[in-house]
């Protein structure tokens, strides 16, 4: 099972393109399941330090729109000081807004599938811009 932690700031969006990839099958073919900030007990004003921290401890995906780069606990630099050959990405959005729009929403939900049915080949990567 791959569990994806979405980021607090996307829950709506990331419902949007749940519902749509258990509309399509893939939820039935692949093992995917969507946790959020509240229900794994982070704070939603968590920073991306202990976010990043977090998920790799769980072996867990990090669904994301884009989080800070500035800053000392930002995503970037956390990125830079502490990703290892055996990290797990960071998959970012590359348009949250345009999640609204069925086609590219199914890129990206085609693009989730392929790393998840895949994820070790994607071990060490840093971050996943999606579709």
């Amino acid at each position: 099972m791959i569990t994806v932690l979405v980021d607090h700031n996307m829950e709506g969006q990331a419902l949007l393109l749940w519902g749509a990839l258990a509309a399509a099958g893939w939820l039935d073919l692949v093992p995917l399941r969507l946790m959020t900030f509240s229900e794994v007990g982070l704070p939603f004003d968590s920073n991306d330090r202990t976010v990043w921290r977090f998920v790799q401890a769980q072996r867990m995906l990090l669904l994301t729109d884009n989080r800070s780069m500035k800053g000392a606990d930002s995503l970037e630099q956390t990125l830079r000081e502490e990703h290892t050959p055996t990290s797990l990405p960071v998959i970012t959005i590359g348009s949250l807004e345009r999640l609204d729009e069925p086609a590219y929403r199914e890129r990206c939900i085609t693009r989730l599938v392929e790393i998840a049915i895949d994820v070790d080949a994607y071990t060490g990567i840093t971050r996943l811009f999606i579709p």
